[in-house]
């Protein structure tokens, strides 16, 4: 960082045209100092002053650059990109023009139970695979989000036999489900940001807007049956809690460039989570 500050009183020299040297000569017995006459070349001034200039530029330009969300941890820039993803009628910080099925209000869907299962099916394919990479994997960054409490698969399992002792039949995977399960297994091998990006994704956006589509699916086909899907072992917002300080805390071990490319991530979580949801109204 270049540094200005005003010039002290005892550095006037550097304004004066004439300087003032003592020569002494080599022979000692010359005892009197004679002076001469000493030009400072007004060059070498006008280059050091533009330097001065130049780094101070350069200086500015290096300045940081802050992102949204960035002062509150990198969980909040990732919320702030993805509430930009959802549509206006969703969310009041959303961009997006309505134009899918499930981008409507919900009050406005038409669900039925076997869109639902199918919806319901495909969400325990992903969180099964979630929960196993984490799971299973060494990998140091993952092993942090072992036991978060947020673990949705064992509750989907115990959903899915209730609907089967209704008289359901329970349906395979769909090809999307297969589909994005398969890409979070390749983004957990080779792309560890990337995979905390859907990460995040998936289980917030179940804690937030999906416990609501939750309750209003359960009103309209379920007769208010509240589905352990939608319920936790403990307070929610401590759980939510530990995993939001959990990430930040991998993403402070990121370069920015890894934190943009992660946040670049969010559309393809969209992408996939939305295409899933649509099976509701299937």
């Amino acid at each position: 960082m270049a540094y200005s500050a005003p010039i002290s009183p005892s550095l006037s020299f550097f304004k004066t045209p004439q300087l003032a040297r003592f020569s002494f000569p080599f022979s000692p017995l010359y005892s009197s100092p004679r002076i001469q006459n000493l030009s400072l070349p007004t060059m070498k001034n006008k280059t050091w002053s533009s330097s001065v200039v130049v780094a101070a530029t350069a200086a500015e330009k290096q300045k940081k650059k802050r992102y949204p969300g960035e002062s509150k941890g990198f969980v909040e820039e990732m919320r702030f990109v993805a509430m930009r993803l959802h549509t206006k009628e969703q969310a009041k910080e959303g961009e997006k023009e309505t134009k899918a099925p499930e981008e409507r209000p919900v009050a406005k869907w038409e669900p039925t139970v076997e869109g639902y299962l199918r919806f319901l099916v495909d969400s325990k394919l992903v969180y099964d695979t979630l929960e196993e990479i984490i799971g299973q994997s060494t990998f140091p960054t993952y092993a942090e989000f072992k036991n978060t409490g947020l673990e949705r698969a064992e509750k989907l399992d115990t959903d899915l036999k209730w609907f089967k002792e209704q008289g359901y039949e329970i349906p395979e995977p769909t090809a999307t489900g297969k589909k994005y399960s398969q890409y979070l297994k390749d983004l957990a091998d080779k792309d560890p940001p990337s995979f905390i990006c859907h990460f995040y994704n998936i289980y917030f956006a179940h804690s937030a807007g999906g416990r609501m589509i939750g309750r209003k699916v359960a009103e309209r086909i379920l007769d208010n049956r509240e589905l352990e899907f939608y319920k936790w072992d403990g307070d929610l917002s401590e759980l939510l809690q530990n995993v939001r300080e959990k990430l930040n805390k991998v993403a402070e071990e990121w370069t920015r460039e890894e934190k943009n490319h992660c946040l670049v991530g969010d559309r393809e979580s969209f992408k996939y989570s939305g295409e899933i949801l649509r099976l509701i109204l299937s």
